[in-house]
């Protein structure tokens, strides 16, 4: 006859969410497992009251002298032996002792827990990595966690904490590390066999490790997981709770939408769980795991899952930017949602460019988004995706905001504009574009002077206004010639394009243009270039540099 399986016993660290750990109490009891039950003394008395009388009268419940345990702090190791103690005492079968938070959920049935203890009546299961090879660990103290004294709390006192730190350092003070201890970290969730539990309990050399732990760097990650490299008959190094955290060292919450990753974990339990997760907590404390066909375990699909989650939310998704998160200025994969073509000066050589751009690649096209009265959206429109406004005062408030939203709002499709001299020039903005690799930026020099010489305007304005746009086009060059562009940028004069519009007009739409719509469409009309020299001489013999005209003659 088969003998009955051995009993785990359950110690549970509380101190929030009081009512899911009830729940998870229960799941235990019902199982056949005596939960201790250790309750922060931060905790007001009327909740813990409420907490007793929620699970009433239990056979297998206990509930230990309450500690305040801050983070880190050698309470917590306080709490974990008092509670153990008390578990080891009034329950003589428990064969392993299985600590826990009141955050910590089953994720798998109760007696697959039972049968996995069973089945390696001798192992222990704690993460125990040797200090020199812990290279998790937060905070830059590894070795010297062990070697130094920490008489401040890391989070109330931080800066008496680090000067204290500092001045041990120059001072060359180093505690000496008590023979045979070789210490060790890991996860503070472990799950040990009587034998080893008890060991450490009654170490006639526990006085003194404890006096050196004391005075440790959040001992709850060492204690343990030193002592039972000395009392231990086998170690399975890994931790039989799930958890995982975030590059500050923080532990990352599991949410209703985590279930099915759940399923995937080769662990018994995980933590941290979200309080208000109903549907974790409904599934995973009631009969329907046993009920499901198994779910072959994963754990590197939960690593890449929790690895791709750090990654965006480090890096973020490309193009985002919101108030909880703002990208790195030094992230290029982060600047745009999408590609999209700037075109500078192109509308004064076409004519109905910005029309014509967006029938031959299917695109809607804008006019001049930084135009200085109002932004120039496709067909005029007032209000384009993600309720964004065409009133210049807003736009103008952050313009490179105003961009990334917009190409954030209207992703995937791929956006058009135009910009050049005589729009809001802003060098952050214009910075931005040129090092954004989705931007592929086409440039004709000196475009302008023929939008200017149809203008009706005494000599003298028309001199000004040259001298202006000659200024403005070459901040917006000095950024698109920079050693650090990353955008797609051509850049030619317009004497070269009137020499063979046909060729630079195709080579500027590479990529985008669609061949039946060229077809379809054809070529815009030239705009009538007639006159350009007569007025360029006019500008010059009127005042202005001949630098500025340059890239006008024909």
């Amino acid at each position: 006859m088969t003998a009955p399986a051995a009993p785990v016993g359950i110690v549970m660290l509380c101190h929030t969410a009081l009512r899911r750990a009830a729940q998870v109490a229960r799941f235990w009891m019902a199982a056949g497992c005596p939960v201790v039950m250790h309750i922060d003394r931060a905790v007001a008395a009327e909740d813990v009251q409420a907490l007793m009388d929620d699970l009433g009268p239990q056979p297998l419940l206990r509930f230990s002298e309450r500690h305040r345990c801050a983070w880190g702090s050698w309470h917590l190791i306080r709490a974990t032996q008092e509670a153990s103690e008390l578990l080891l005492r009034d329950f003589p079968d428990v064969a392993h002792v299985l600590l826990t938070s009141g955050a910590c959920l089953p994720i798998r049935p109760a007696q697959d827990l039972i049968a996995h203890l069973q089945d390696h009546p001798e192992t222990d299961f704690i993460e125990s990595v040797a200090i020199d090879h812990a290279t998790w660990i937060m905070g830059g103290l590894s070795e010297e966690r062990f070697t130094l004294y920490f008489p401040f709390d890391w989070r109330r006192q931080r800066w008496l904490f680090d000067r204290f730190v500092d001045l041990q350092r120059k001072l060359g003070i180093r505690r000496k590390i008590p023979a045979p201890l070789r210490p060790h970290m890991g996860s503070q969730w472990w799950c040990l066999t009587r034998a080893t539990l008890q060991a450490i309990l009654t170490a006639p050399d526990r006085a003194k490790f404890e006096r050196f732990f004391r005075q440790n760097w959040i001992p709850d990650e060492s204690y343990f997981q030193t002592l039972a490299r000395l009392h231990a008959r086998k170690i399975e190094s890994r931790s039989l709770t799930l958890v995982k955290f975030d590059r500050h060292g923080r532990p990352n919450l599991f949410y209703d939408d985590h279930l099915q990753l759940l399923r995937r974990s080769d662990c018994f339990l995980a933590r941290k769980i979200w309080p208000e997760a109903e549907r974790l907590y409904d599934f995973y404390l009631s009969a329907q795991p046993a009920k499901l066909e198994p779910v072959p375990a994963d754990p590197a699909k939960i690593d890449r899952y929790f690895e791709l989650a750090e990654k965006q939310r480090f890096d973020g998704r490309a193009g985002l930017y919101m108030q909880s998160r703002f990208p790195r200025e030094t992230s290029a994969s982060t600047k745009s949602a999408g590609p999209y073509s700037v075109f500078t000066g192109y509308e004064h050589v076409f004519q109905n460019f910005e029309f014509w751009v967006g029938q031959v690649s299917g695109t809607r096209a804008h006019g001049h988004l930084f135009a200085p009265d109002r932004v120039q959206f496709h067909r005029g429109a007032k209000v384009w995706h993600g309720a964004i406004s065409d009133s210049a005062a807003i736009r103008d408030y952050n313009p490179r905001m105003f961009l990334t939203n917009l190409l954030w709002a209207t992703r995937p499709e791929r956006q058009c504009f135009l910009h050049g001299p005589g729009d809001v020039m802003n060098g952050e903005l214009g910075w931005f574009m040129a090092t954004d690799t989705n931007a592929q930026i086409s440039v004709i020099r000196g475009a302008w002077m023929l939008g200017l010489s149809q203008r009706a305007q005494p000599v003298d304005a028309l001199v000004a206004l040259a001298g202006q746009m000659h200024r403005q086009e070459q901040e917006w060059l000095g950024h698109l010639t920079s050693r650090w562009v990353l955008a797609r940028v051509r850049i030619l004069t317009l004497a070269e394009v009137l020499a063979e519009p046909r060729k630079h007009l195709l080579d500027a739409l590479n990529g985008i243009a669609q061949d039946k719509a060229l077809d379809a469409h054809g070529l815009p009309e030239l705009v009538d270039a007639t006159g350009l020299d007569e007025f360029t001489t006019m500008l010059r013999n009127s005042g202005l540099p001949a630098q500025v005209l340059k890239d006008c003659q024909i």
